[in-house]
């Protein structure tokens, strides 16, 4: 069904504030689900938002903290989450960041003991769209068997990048699992199959039931490359930001543990960033302009799918799955009656 952007909006913020979250922060945690949603992004999307709520609850996640910051050396600030909303002490993070990074060229931000992130392209198009370059890190709990595996050992360690461009800046966001646990688990949600290949299931066997695929483990993308920089997006982050790293990281897809895996944010201020802007710009469109093997699938850039699906969202209202409203008008109702 279609559901105008701003009531969608409007009806999530409410929620979160129910639980005492503070109007900003439930803007914010609130933000990157609309922002998923409107860009045909679902698995990190709105139907995460029960989980959020049920770790509020089960007092998993403090929805007031920000994060105890510290500054361990000139360009590398070392974060706490305190059990923090994710989307919120990743903004902090930023916020305290970029500054630094304008005057010293590169500021990095480690964040443990927070919840989960979202879309990590949220966070990469924020740094890029005031002119700067991001890389963003994340691990997860362990989803993806290694390659030649059959057991989950390796998080799906998203990584984003966003680079300053026009029209709208470059911004490549991707796991290095070949799908998300999200999105098995909103093929689950719907009673839909999954393709032959994305998964296996609890006894390692390859499976299309999406219910037994999360019980199992996910494929790497591109095979050993994929299983390869999955190990090494894990290491890295895991060792900078002090957290969790394997089959110890918890919290991020339950309401049992709390979250102890790792992000990583690294902030770059290009030298000559006009000069760079244009130049990147120029290359897109080159790349856009080329023949494509299908006429009627033109030559797209990372990130060109997502902005047109946002511009339908904000034009037409935001395409949301009936089982999906139908819960969300339940946790609102929830909501209520707990206030009162």
């Amino acid at each position: 069904m279609l559901v105008a952007v701003e009531e969608v909006r409007k009806l999530a913020e409410s929620i979160l504030l129910a639980h005492g979250v503070p109007a900003s922060h439930a803007k914010t945690q609130a933000g990157l689900f609309i922002e998923a949603e409107m860009r045909a992004i679902p698995s990190h999307g709105l139907l995460r938002l029960r989980r959020v709520i049920e770790r509020i609850r089960a007092g998993l996640s403090v929805p007031g903290a920000t994060g105890a910051q510290t500054w361990t050396a000139r360009c590398f600030l070392s974060v706490d989450g305190e059990r923090g909303l994710g989307p919120v002490v990743a903004m902090a993070a930023l916020d305290t960041i970029i500054p630094r990074a304008r005057e010293d060229g590169i500021a990095i931000a480690a964040i443990r003991n927070t919840n989960h992130l979202g879309a990590l392209a949220y966070y990469a198009e924020h740094v890029a769209t005031r002119g700067l370059t991001c890389i963003a890190l994340t691990i997860s709990e362990a989803l993806v068997h290694p390659w030649g595996g059959r057991k989950a050992m390796i998080g799906t360690n998203p990584i984003a990048i966003g680079v300053p461009a026009d029209p709208t800046p470059m911004v490549l966001d991707m796991a290095t699992g070949l799908v998300s646990m999200g999105k098995i688990h909103d093929h689950a949600n719907r009673g839909a199959p999954i393709p032959l290949g994305w998964a296996l299931d609890e006894k390692g066997d390859p499976t299309t039931d999406a219910s037994a695929a999360k019980k199992g483990a996910i494929a790497p993308f591109g095979g050993p490359k994929g299983y390869a920089l999955g190990i090494a997006f894990e290491v890295l982050v895991a060792s900078l930001a002090a957290s969790a790293i394997g089959t110890d990281v918890k919290g991020t897809l339950d309401s049992v543990h709390v979250s102890n895996k790792g992000d990583l944010f690294i902030v770059i201020a290009p030298p000559h960033a006009e000069a760079a802007k244009a130049l990147v710009s120029d290359y897109l469109e080159t790349i856009r302009a080329a023949a494509p093997a299908d006429p009627a699938h033109p030559v797209l850039a990372p990130g060109d799918r997502a902005h047109a699906a946002r511009a339908q969202s904000i034009k037409r209202g935001m395409f949301i799955d009936d089982g999906l409203w139908a819960d969300l008008q339940k946790l609102s109702q929830e909501s209520k009656k707990e206030m009162s």
